[in-house]
C-alpha cells in the first residue's frame, strides 16, 4: 500500500498538467475567428461578427482619422454604416502577416474586399488579438 499512494499522486500529477497551446494552435484559433467574421459579415450579421472583438469599453478602433473606444460603439458604428446586406456585400480577406506579441497577445495584418450592390470597398487592416481567459479576441482594430 505504502508504494501505490505515490505512484498513483504521481499519476494525478501527471493527468492534471495540460499542455500550453503551441503558436501554430494560436495561429489557427485566430484564423478560425478570422473566418467566422468573415462568414458573418457576408451575411450581414454584424452581431455575430462582433462576437471576435471584446466586449469591453477598452476595446480600440482606429479608421478615418479616428479614435474610438468602446464595443458598444463600435457595433453602433457598424450597423449605423453597413445597414443592409447590399452594404456589407461579400467579404474576404488576405492575411500579410500574423505575429507574435507575446504568449497572450499577436497582431494581424492583412487586406479586405468587399464586392456589395453599393460599390466595391476594399483596404488594409491591423488588428490585436489578446487571449483573456482562454479566448482570443480583438482588442485593437486599424482599418482603412
Amino acid at each position: 500500500m505504502k508504494t501505490i499512494l505515490p505512484v498513483v499522486l504521481l499519476l494525478f500529477v501527471f493527468s492534471c498538467k495540460t499542455t500550453k497551446p503551441t503558436a501554430a494552435d494560436d495561429i489557427a484559433a485566430i484564423r478560425n475567428i478570422l473566418t467566422e467574421q468573415r462568414k458573418a459579415w457576408s451575411e450581414n450579421d454584424i452581431d455575430a461578427f462582433m462576437t471576435g472583438y471584446l466586449q469591453s469599453d477598452e476595446l480600440i478602433f482606429f479608421s478615418g482619422g479616428k479614435i474610438t473606444k468602446g464595443y458598444n460603439t463600435t457595433l453602433a458604428n457598424y450597423k449605423r454604416n453597413y445597414p443592409t446586406k447590399e452594404d456589407t456585400g461579400e467579404l474576404k480577406f488576405e492575411i500579410a502577416n500574423i505575429t507574435k506579441i507575446s504568449d497572450d497577445a499577436y497582431w494581424v495584418m492583412g487586406s479586405y474586399f468587399l464586392t456589395r450592390e453599393v460599390g466595391d470597398a476594399n483596404g488594409t487592416f491591423m488588428i490585436i488579438f489578446k487571449r483573456i481567459n482562454g479566448e482570443w479576441k480583438i482588442i485593437g482594430d486599424s482599418s482603412c
